[in-house]
């Protein structure tokens, strides 16, 4: 009987599916966050009888197979890059991405990562730096006695300093965008890492098409629907409670097969 091992395949898939959603929910207030959600295929099929086969000497045919599926496996977690929403902050280091683009921040290891977390700050030199101390990049230094910064939708840093009524420009943001950001490799600490799956970066200055905006004052929120969250894993809970259900009726069955004198 081969519904105890399929049933369990069904098990291990929803496992999967409740730690992705598990996830979700855990980061519901993380700054940039995108939900993701388990992908799932079903497995190779026993073909008992072939569907278009003979079924009598006047050349009528099997309209149908008889094809027993082996069960289910998880393929991916595939990330919904949707717009979370603005949050208001009024703090001038916070930039929030209206659009798809993503900032490019540089690693210790000579690398780039990219990320949609726009809390930025300034660090001991100066220099406009990510929560992790990662530099921006490009990369921009913060003035002394610096009272004031203001950054425009095309990514343009101006600051005021000191008295001085005319500002200074500081220099240009860029965003980032990629042929398949979700194929970008999520490492932790909002950052992701370019992959083969990805494409390479395409960096461009904020407002062209296709890269969007930048909103000074603002952090773009987490974009998980709590409410769906709950309703996905309430369906499944659902869904390992009958394959564990058909594990048991299986087992009852052999066992009844057993007895059988």
């Amino acid at each position: 009987m081969k519904a105890l091992g399929i049933a369990t395949t069904g098990m291990l898939a929803q496992q999967t599916n409740v730690d992705v959603i598990s996830n979700n929910i855990a980061n519901a207030n993380t700054t940039g966050f995108k939900s993701s959600r388990a992908a799932f295929q079903d497995l190779i099929y026993q073909n008992v009888a072939r569907e278009g086969a003979l079924t009598a000497e006047d050349g009528t045919v099997r309209p149908t197979g008889v094809d027993i599926g082996l069960g289910v496996q998880t393929v991916g977690t595939v990330r919904l890059n949707t717009q979370g929403g603005l949050i208001a902050t009024g703090n001038d280091l916070d930039l929030a991405i209206d659009g798809p683009g993503y900032f490019a921040v540089n690693l210790p290891d000579g690398s780039q990562g990219y990320t949609r977390d726009g809390g930025f700050r300034v660090n001991a030199e100066g220099q406009l730096v990510n929560l992790q101390g990662h530099e921006i990049d490009p990369g921009l230094v913060i003035p002394e006695l610096t009272t004031k910064v203001e950054i425009n939708e095309s990514g343009v840093v101006m600051a005021y300093v000191e008295n001085d009524p005319a500002p200074v420009e500081l220099g240009q943001l860029t965003l980032t965008t990629f042929m398949n950001d979700s194929g970008l490799r999520p490492v932790g600490n909002n950052l992701f890492l370019q992959s083969e799956a990805s494409g390479e970066p395409v960096p461009a200055v904020p407002g062209e098409p296709g890269i969007g905006i930048i909103r000074q004052g603002h952090l773009e929120g987490s974009n998980v629907n709590i409410i769906q969250q709950i309703t996905d894993l309430i369906a499944a809970q659902r869904a390992y409670e009958m394959n564990s259900k058909a594990i048991e009726t299986a087992d009852q069955m052999m066992n009844t097969a057993n007895q059988v004198r």
